[in-house]
């Protein structure tokens, strides 16, 4: 039976079809980051995603015996929310006062192959599982006709990727870090990790510096950098706002990890936690991009339009309505009413749809803004590894 792995870049992908004499191509895709950069897609046929997904269940049985509690991403029965429970908890539980935000620069386009190799051979003896492992990283891109040898990164959005990366920083740096705050503090250190997002809070802001200092060394080791405008250390925890106030330093600084702005609140009782709101930038994104595909539905039928504004809707509210950021879930309902409003106004000049009208269309239609999560402690038990 054929195999063919194959990458995406620019317009057209590339694949080496076993038994065959050369690359055959195919519409391809780009994925546009934050920044407005185009990083290539692994687009898999139908053949090497089965295959992917089967070497992907057989690695995740044998390295979850490995990994570290305080990685989260692409594991079986943990996820995003997981991850930010455990943040929140570590925070207002633990002696933390500073967090490193740390934002590695092209990751995904920067794993060496070669380390990668010894890495899963380190722990996976079948060499099949190895082949199998190199011949989709050295598949390779095409661009304008022209094909380019992989020597870094895995392809993106492959079944794959997310196994391969976990594996990657589960040596380079989970491990290193567990070590770490076991060796050379005698402080609270807490870690948490999803894919290649982590946070890491410290009670000592010495111990912080120097941790940041020897993690830009280990990385260094392994073809990773930090990025030098991402990546933070602050002030954070439930006495920052007392001493940078007593400093004349202003408010406490923020952070944001998975798509939350991280905030040192004070509740009305005084009790400090963690408030979690929306990321503004990553909401007005979204709602830009959601006012064009109303617009471009405006003459659907209204029941057609509901049922899609529904469920975009319920999947906003799915991940973002955390405790304590019923405001801005609120404020995202009331935007999706707005564009709606005006999209159906612009159908006919005979039939305007008024206010009150709206009203009953968004009660009919979309759901309430309404908290879906419980609150952390409620959710992660208070021991954070």
């Amino acid at each position: 039976m054929s195999r063919t792995w194959g990458l995406t870049c620019g317009t057209c992908t590339l694949g080496w079809r076993r038994g065959a004499t050369g690359p055959h191509h195919r519409g391809g895709r780009t994925s546009a980051k934050a920044d407005g950069r185009l990083r290539p897609l692994g687009i898999a046929t139908l053949e090497d995603k089965i295959v992917q997904r089967g070497v992907v269940e057989v690695l995740n049985a044998i390295y979850e015996v490995d990994f570290r509690g305080f990685s989260y991403g692409f594991r079986p029965g943990r996820g995003q929310h997981n991850a930010l429970d455990a943040l929140v908890v570590g925070i207002t539980k633990r002696r933390v006062n500073w967090v490193l935000d740390a934002d590695i620069r092209d990751f995904f386009g920067s794993l060496d192959h070669d380390v990668l190799r010894k890495f899963l051979r380190h722990r996976i003896g079948d060499e099949r599982v190895g082949r199998l492992v190199d011949k989709w990283l050295a598949a390779g891109v095409v661009e304008d006709g022209t094909w380019t040898a992989s020597e870094l990164g895995a392809p993106q959005k492959a079944a794959v990727s997310p196994l391969l990366a976990n594996v990657y920083l589960h040596y380079v740096f989970d491990l290193w870090a567990d070590r770490w705050r076991r060796r050379n503090t005698d402080g609270d250190v807490i870690i948490v990790r999803f894919a290649d997002d982590f946070i890491v809070g410290f009670e000592h802001e010495q111990d912080a510096q120097q941790f940041l200092t020897d993690l830009r060394e280990r990385f260094a080791q392994f073809g990773l950098v930090l990025h030098p405008d991402k990546t933070r250390l602050i002030e954070f925890g439930r006495h920052c706002a007392h001493r940078r106030k007593r400093h004349g330093l202003g408010k406490p600084e923020t952070f944001n990890f998975l798509g939350f702005t991280h905030i040192a609140a004070t509740a009305k009782s005084g009790r400090f936690w963690v408030a979690r709101i929306t990321i503004a930038k990553r909401m007005r994104a979204k709602l830009c991009e959601i006012k064009q595909e109303i617009k471009r539905r405006r003459h659907e039928p209204v029941p057609v339009q509901g049922s899609w504004l529904r469920s975009v809707v319920q999947g906003h509210l799915n991940y973002y309505a955390v405790p304590g950021n019923t405001d801005a879930v609120r404020a995202f309902r009331d935007q999706i009413t707005r564009h709606w409003f005006k999209a159906l106004r612009r159908r006919s000049q005979k039939t305007r749809v008024n206010w009150k009208r709206m009203g009953q269309l968004a009660t009919r239609w979309l759901p309430p803004a309404q908290i879906q999560h419980p609150f952390p402690e409620q959710r992660l038990t208070p021991a954070i590894t």
